[in-house]
């Protein structure tokens, strides 16, 4: 579930600097910002969740392990995106040439890049219409791949530039296509 913070006109005017002494004095709470300003608060994942988080991201880094071409980030890591937004997919992978230009400094804070890939998971609590915008989001900041995974009703959104989004149901395998290239994730009807 999300918590969206009013606290305009204040947080529209936080400058990235500011939202990070933000986050670093809160360290409880974990907050992500749209490109309008707004504080959003996620708050934690139950167990069925952190379950279906922790599988994505271990088959993801077994591939990366493999692939050797970039790098797997869990939804600990808040990413600055070139819109104005700061958000934590719940998943995300970074091609290594892209990662590794950026400066040591900018790899410790918050990386101001959009990821390659994205998967942003709907718990229980989660509704679809904001996890549907934030994945327009990360299109609109440089997304090449995305999905966006609804155990609730049995469906995946896969996200691409310049397409409407694809809505497939279980069960399906899905292909990393271009971007990850050899990976595929087989999702079942639970």
């Amino acid at each position: 579930m999300t918590t969206v913070l009013n606290l305009q006109p204040l947080t529209r005017s936080l400058t990235r600097e500011q939202f990070v002494f933000l986050c670093q004095n809160n360290p409880d709470l974990q907050l992500e910002r749209s490109p309008q300003g707004e504080l959003v608060i996620m708050s934690p994942v139950g167990g069925e969740s952190g379950n279906w988080e922790a599988n994505l991201i271990t088959k993801v880094g077994i591939w990366n392990e493999q692939a050797q071409l970039g790098y797997v980030f869990s939804s600990s890591t808040l990413f600055s995106l070139p819109n104005g937004g700061e958000r934590s997919p719940d998943l995300a992978w970074v091609t290594k040439p892209r990662w590794e230009a950026l400066s040591p400094e900018a790899r410790a804070a918050f990386p101001p890049i959009c990821p390659d890939f994205v998967i942003e998971l709907r718990s229980r609590s989660d509704r679809l219409p904001p996890l549907q915008a934030k994945m327009q989001e990360y299109l609109a900041s440089g997304l090449r791949l995305g999905w966006l995974i609804n155990p609730q009703d049995q469906q995946v959104e896969i996200y691409r530039p310049n397409q409407t989004a694809e809505v497939l149901t279980y069960p399906i395998t899905l292909s990393g296509e271009a971007v990850l290239p050899g990976f595929e994730l087989t999702l079942q009807k639970s």
